[in-house]
């Protein structure tokens, strides 16, 4: 006789049905995003569906979220994806107790409740912060850029536009005064139709310009937005001649990033050096960091109720207005010590000694700032900056594989990072609990 082997009968049907709760180890992450989002107010989301009775009664909202942060914990962002995984994967179909919503409901759902999944970053970073008793000191910032869904082929300059919209109106006028010469030859052309209709290439033409002529209006207005904000008059604002406008996601903006120029958004993330938790987040269209030290600031308050001791960011966020305004508060409690770069760092440079001697009598805070770096205790704190915040990203794009939005708009583009915050805060939770 041969080997033995242990019994296997796969068409054998089971006598007794099987609990859900026996398919995975108890410590699996599953469990641990479903009683995470138990604990979790929902209750906007019920305010939704009201007391309507007709139709179809929806999914279940808490199992929807569990199925969506728990996806989006596994690095899975698609719907299509998903549906294909409650089929597929047993923690899918463990969360899910066996419902399969198609992949049109989940999107719908994602689209309809964004506000109240933006705000379940604030519930979930409140009850890990009580939990472990920490307090928001340390705190270290950076933004990332993340590709919108939208292509930068479908982008064009204020100057390309202004080219643009005089050739297609020549190329209406020309093919209106064709319809005019042929309106002699209408009855045989058209039959019993009006007669008025217009050429579809005449409409396609008539469509695009009007599309342009709204992304110019669009760019002024963007010019007088920044002219207002920077103290000009708004009314002498022009768009520059290389400033563009996305016809599919207007609100995104032509962005460098690590790999080259891309239609993005700036995502900001400020991260804790405990346990790596997200403690504030947002999306801004803004190429650079220059103006967003403080509303982080404003961010990290409001989202985690706390105000930070310190701040550590790269140079992408030093000016003389940003370090005035950590060390201007009225109330000295309420000023942060800031340890910003002042240039983009050089291989070795945090190497040389500190130069010996007072600073000028005329030193700028960006001076007094280089100056402080430079010294040891300055350099033993910024150097821990990178070990805080970018991992965190790291871990975001490189390990779950986010590296584009699925939604468009800036509104909803800000719903959708925090969803991604939230998951990677719930993330660090379960390794600290089980790992």
């Amino acid at each position: 006789m041969g080997k033995s082997y242990r019994p296997y009968y796969p068409a054998e049907e089971l006598l007794l049905p099987p609990s859900l709760r026996e398919w995975m180890p108890e410590d699996h992450l599953a469990y641990f995003v479903g009683d995470v989002i138990d604990q979790l107010d929902l209750s906007a989301m019920d305010d939704v569906y009201g007391n309507e009775k007709r139709g179809q009664p929806p999914y279940n909202p808490r199992m929807m979220t569990k199925l969506l942060v728990y996806a989006y914990c596994v690095g899975v962002f698609s719907s299509r994806r998903i549906e294909r995984r409650l089929v597929e994967d047993i923690a899918f179909r463990v969360l899910a107790a066996e419902n399969q919503p198609n992949f049109r409901t989940i999107s719908d759902f994602r689209k309809i409740h964004l506000k109240t999944l933006e705000g379940l970053f604030e519930q979930v970073l409140k009850i890990a912060l009580e939990a472990g008793l920490m307090k928001v000191g340390r705190v270290a910032l950076d933004g990332t850029k993340i590709k919108a869904n939208a292509s930068k082929h479908k982008a064009m300059s204020y100057d390309r536009m202004k080219d643009k919209e005089r050739d297609l109106r020549a190329d209406v006028k020309e093919m209106m005064a064709q319809a005019e010469a042929a309106d002699v030859e209408e009855d045989e052309r058209y039959g019993d139709q009006r007669g008025d209709e217009l050429p579809a290439e005449l409409a396609r033409r008539e469509t695009r310009l009007k599309a342009i002529r709204e992304a110019k209006r669009a760019l002024v207005a963007r010019a007088r937005e920044k002219a207002a904000a920077e103290g000009k008059d708004p009314k002498q604002a022009r768009p520059k001649g290389q400033d563009q406008h996305n016809f599919t996601d207007p609100e995104s903006r032509l962005m460098k990033g690590s790999d080259g120029f891309l239609q993005a958004y700036n995502a900001q993330a400020a991260v804790e050096p405990v346990l790596q938790l997200i403690v504030g987040q947002t999306v801004t269209a803004a190429s650079n960091d220059k103006e967003q030290l403080m509303p982080m600031v404003e961010v990290i308050e409001q989202q985690s109720g706390q105000r930070p001791d310190e701040i550590l960011a790269d140079s992408g966020y030093c000016s003389e207005k940003n370090l005035e305004a950590l060390e201007s508060a009225e109330n000295p409690e309420q000023r942060i010590e800031g340890y910003i770069a002042t240039e983009r760092q050089k291989h070795g440079e945090y190497k040389e000694p500190c130069p010996r001697g007072p600073l000028p009598a005329n030193a700028s805070r960006v001076d007094r700032m280089r100056r402080k770096l430079k010294t040891k205790p300055g350099r033993l704190v910024y150097a821990v900056r990178k070990t805080i915040v970018e991992p965190v990203f790291g871990q975001i794009k490189q390990a779950r594989g986010f590296r584009q939005f699925l939604l468009r708009g800036i509104e909803k583009v800000r719903g959708e990072w925090s969803l991604v915050c939230l998951t990677h805060n719930i993330l660090k939770c379960y390794r600290l609990c089980y790992l």
